[in-house]
């Protein structure tokens, strides 16, 4: 659905921490799904770690907020407004992700009021779960 230019039109997040690839489903202000494609090549692999590279727990969460960031902000009242975060709750990484895998992930809006809302985050590498957490945002002015 949205190639990388594409969804750099919606977020403002900019090489090398622009860790999304494409999106492949949206319903503005309600869930997005997207994928990143983990590359050897990747600037973290330097060191986390060299003799097994893993992609940080930390980068798939982000990952995650950048999926639902495109969701929040592809609506027409949030179009060019950064949105940040205001907590992680219930962080769970069930398996590794490496180079060569393809992470699936979904992030669902499911509460909102005003410009400070919720969402659900469900990474997956071949139909498993390998992270999911709940994700607090506020959208800036």
């Amino acid at each position: 659905m949205f190639n990388k230019e594409q969804i750099k039109q919606i977020i403002p997040h900019r090489h090398p921490f622009l860790l999304i690839d494409e999106i492949t489903d949206l319903i503005p202000g309600k869930v997005a799904v997207g994928k990143k494609h983990v590359k050897i090549d990747e600037y973290y692999f330097q060191g986390h770690f060299p003799q097994e590279p893993v992609m940080p727990g930390v980068l798939i969460i982000e990952a995650l907020a950048q999926t639902g960031a495109v969701a929040l902000l592809s609506m027409p009242e949030f179009k060019g407004k950064i949105a940040y975060f205001g907590g992680i709750k219930k962080a769970r990484f069930k398996d590794k992700v490496m180079p060569g895998d393809t992470l699936e992930l979904s992030t669902e809006l499911t509460s909102m009021k005003g410009r400070v809302g919720i969402g659900k985050g469900i990474a997956k590498v071949n139909g498993k779960i390998v992270a999911t957490a709940e994700l607090t945002f506020a959208v800036g002015e």
